[in-house]
This record gives C-alpha cells, structure tokens and sequence, in this order.
C-alpha cells in the first residue's frame, strides 16, 4: 500500500500578496463611492424638521416635527446596515482574494463609506433646505436634518464584519475557496506518494541496530511444521 505524504509549503509570494492588495484597494474605493451615492440618497429621504420663528433668531419646533431627528438618524443606520452587508456579499463573490486582506478592505472601505454617506448627505440636505439668514416672525422655516452623534457610523462597518465572519464560518474548505494554502499566498503542498517495495513496507519501525534508514523486506517465512496434540491421558 503505497503511502502520501505532505511536502512543505512555499512561502510567502509577492506577486499573491499584491494581487490581495491591489483587490482590498478596490472594495475599499467601491464601498465609499457607493456609501457616497447612498449620502445623497439619504439626504432626499430624511425629513426636514419644521420651526415656527417666535422671535428673530428664535424658533420653537411644531407638534410631531421634533421626532425627526430620530427619523433622521434611523434612515441613516438602515441605509448603513444595508450597505455593509450588501458590500459585504459582493465583495465576497470575489473568491480568489478571499482573506484577510480582503476582510481589512472591506472593514475600511464601510468605515469610510459611513463617514462618506454622513459628510455627503448633510451637505446635500443644507442645499435643498436652505434656511433664510433673517425669517420674519410667524413664518414656518426648514431645518436641514443631520446626523447627531458619532456612534450611528459603526452600523455599517459592524454589519460588514458580522457578515464576513458569517461567511467565512459556512465556508466548507479550509482556504474559504481561493486555492491558496496559505492566507498571504504560500502554495499548496504537492502529494508526495512513496511506494514500497516488492515485499515490504515503505513505513520505518525503529530505529534498531543495523537499520540504516531504508525500508527492510521481510525475510521469507519457513514452512510450516505441524505438530501433534499430546495424547490424553490413559485411564488409571
């Protein structure tokens, strides 16, 4: 029975590497010029909070207007959660830079995607909400809506890292399908198949004295020599 062993893996390759890079460079321009588009997108969707001016430069919100600002906020976190794990899946389709280059990619492709969707969208919502620098009193005046808060930006790189761990889990083979033994691009072994020889084994038992560390056949076996049962005993 002829037995395979494993030989020992490449090292790291350069040109494997950089493929990795130059692909997590991708997704991280992709996710932000995506969650770019995904700020205007919100800027229309968000709703303006309304003020009736009482006083010059004083305002007081209407009845139900003051809750926009929490409508604000949650269509922002939607739109992010959607996007990281959209991103998230399609980057993953990419099957042969799977890994963890890949997964810093994406990590910061969504984490400058959030402050992209964020900078972009209020920007847009100023423009299409201009409020006028002195409203007479009595008028009704738009306040542009705005994400209040850092903490809303971690929702789509927190999605995007909870979908590849996901992912990464339900892959069936150990190289999460790239064909890469390792994860920075060492080679995958070669089988090395050894056969024994005619009539021994190619497995070494030792060592003992006298083995040199070559396969020993075995030695032809005598033949068999019957022997007889012993006689039982007579009766006394």
């Amino acid at each position: 029975m002829a037995a395979t062993f494993a030989a020992e893996p490449g090292g790291l390759r350069v040109e494997v590497m950089m493929r990795e890079v130059r692909a997590a460079a991708a997704v991280c321009a992709a996710l932000a010029a995506v969650s770019a588009l995904a700020g205007v997108a919100w800027a229309y969707l968000a709703p303006a909070e309304q003020l009736l001016v009482v006083e010059p430069d004083r305002g007081t919100a209407l009845t139900g207007e003051s809750l926009h600002r929490f409508d604000a906020l949650a269509i922002f976190v939607l739109i992010g959660i959607v996007l990281g794990v959209l991103g998230t899946v399609a980057a993953w389709r990419w099957r042969r830079v799977r890994g963890p280059v890949l997964l810093t990619g994406i990590i910061l492709g969504s984490a400058l995607g959030a402050l992209l969707t964020k900078v972009v969208g209020e920007a847009v919502a100023e423009q299409r909400h201009v409020r006028p620098s002195n409203p007479p009193i009595h008028t009704i005046v738009e306040f542009a809506p705005s994400v209040e808060g850092w903490a809303a930006l971690i929702a789509q790189p927190l999605a995007a890292a909870v979908v590849i761990l996901l992912l990464a889990a339900l892959s069936t083979s150990d190289d999460l399908g790239t064909g890469e033994y390792l994860p920075f691009g060492g080679a995958r072994p070669d089988p090395v198949i050894v056969a024994p020889s005619q009539y021994g084994s190619a497995i070494l038992y030792g060592p003992y004295p006298g083995n040199s560390g070559a396969p020993q056949p075995h030695a032809p076996h005598g033949p068999a020599v019957p022997f007889e049962a012993p006689e039982p005993d007579a009766p006394r």
